[in-house]
């Protein structure tokens, strides 16, 4: 307080993967409780009052700073997100998700599965329009779209981001969020993905690859392939490295 006025405080908006520890980060700063807006947050009917549902609601929350009075309420503050939100999705990001044939929400999905695959901005793109290309691919094998089998996904359908390999026993969890059984996106994302993230998406790079796997030099970029046989030659190297490694 200051000549009896509040100030406002800074909130940075982390990039973290559940509603838990989102609600952890944000109600360490803010008066209201972290329980407070965990639980608004899971409830359907607020979160069809800003037009989500539980599964998408982190859709509203853009890792951005911004400042807020500390004693604000959790509807005003979930207000204010919204708000946000909207300012984000400026003419220039919806056209560009449109011109994709996807909602925001569905790019926000889609960025927060780029983000957990990797942390280098760069390749972010090329990322971004491998998994693009899966999932408008339509032919007779794959009607509906090729499966995304992103593996980060299949972390979060068990609920172990510690996993450092994805064992077939693992891609048999009945799960919505499981993209190896499940085509298309996962129901909502799998984290609060970046500004970096979500741009990748809208902005990714045009090119006909189908399949990834991380390089076995352990640089967090990717090898791309276009063809299976390719790409297996590929995941090949990258397991060698990781038995050398020791790393189960």
């Amino acid at each position: 307080m200051k000549n009896g006025l509040q100030e406002p405080v800074s909130l940075t908006i982390p990039s973290v993967r559940t509603l838990d520890k989102l609600s952890d980060e944000i109600g360490k700063k803010m008066m209201f409780g972290s329980n407070d807006l965990y639980y608004a947050l899971r409830d359907e009917s607020v979160c069809q009052k800003y037009g989500y549902d539980t599964a998408t609601i982190a859709c509203m929350f853009v890792p951005n700073t911004y400042d807020l009075y500390w004693n604000i309420s959790v509807d005003k503050f979930l207000e204010r997100m919204k708000k946000e939100s909207d300012k984000f999705w400026n003419f220039e990001r919806t056209e560009k998700a449109k011109a994709m044939k996807l909602t925001p929400v569905e790019i926000i999905t889609l960025a927060s599965i780029v983000d957990e695959e990797t942390a280098n901005n760069g390749e972010k793109p090329m990322i971004a329009g491998m998994y693009y290309n899966r999932l408008m691919l339509r032919n007779a094998e794959y009607p509906e779209g090729m499966p995304l089998q992103a593996d980060p996904t299949i972390k979060y359908a068990w609920q172990r981001f510690d996993l450092k390999r994805i064992y077939n026993n693992l891609l048999s969890i009945k799960s919505p969020y499981n993209t190896y059984k499940n085509p298309g996106l996962p129901p909502g994302p799998i984290r609060i993905p970046s500004v970096a993230g979500i741009d990748a998406v809208l902005n990714h790079v045009h090119h006909d690859y189908l399949y990834m796997c991380a390089k076995e030099d352990f640089s967090g970029t990717h090898n791309f392939a276009r063809t299976y046989d390719e790409h297996l030659q590929n995941a090949a190297k990258y397991s060698k490295a990781l038995n050398e490694r020791g790393i189960k």
